[in-house]
């Protein structure tokens, strides 16, 4: 069983870091730049965000990897989501941590989606923004705008629960 913990730990730490870092590095330094860079800046993005890099598909698997093995040792703490231990501190804050970052994996994709068309529009362009591509660059940012908010907000709550869960005393 400690080899197994160990194991699901490993995956849950590495992958959340992976998956929080990279969220909140785009959310609050990557986007804004992009947006003031203007065509240089969607280039990058469409570059950044493509097949080619396979950052999205990464992040996504990050993502998913993380909170299985995060429930995967919530299993095993609470033996089965049965004992006493789940209305404990730790307990609690493991779960509303869990539950955060459930948020965090549904957030995500819809954050994907924009991000994605956002993407697609900006690797078509070829020299100057037709208005039909700066229609659909101008709404993909008004909902990355929105959905990047509260991607990063849950996320860093759900970051805050799990790093002081095992403290949490009641």
């Amino acid at each position: 069983m400690s080899t197994l913990i160990i194991v699901l730990r490993l995956i849950h730490i590495v992958g959340g870091v992976f998956w929080v870092g990279t969220a909140l590095l785009f959310n609050f330094f990557l986007t804004p730049s992009i947006r003031a860079s203007g065509e240089a800046g969607q280039k990058f993005l469409g570059h950044l965000v493509s097949t080619k890099t396979h950052l999205g598909e990464v992040h996504g698997i990050s993502a998913i990897l993380t909170v299985l093995a995060g429930a995967g040792l919530y299993w095993i703490d609470s033996q089965g989501f049965t004992s006493g231990w789940m209305t404990s501190g730790p307990g609690l804050g493991f779960g509303i941590g869990g539950i955060f970052g459930f948020l965090g994996v549904i957030s995500g994709i819809l954050n994907a989606i924009p991000l994605r068309a956002f993407a697609e529009t900006a690797a078509q362009i070829q020299g100057s923004l037709t208005p039909e591509q700066m229609d659909k660059i101008q709404a993909a940012q008004k909902r990355l705008g929105v959905i990047s908010r509260i991607d990063s907000a849950v996320l860093i709550i759900a970051l805050i629960c799990m790093a002081t869960a095992r403290y949490w005393r009641f």
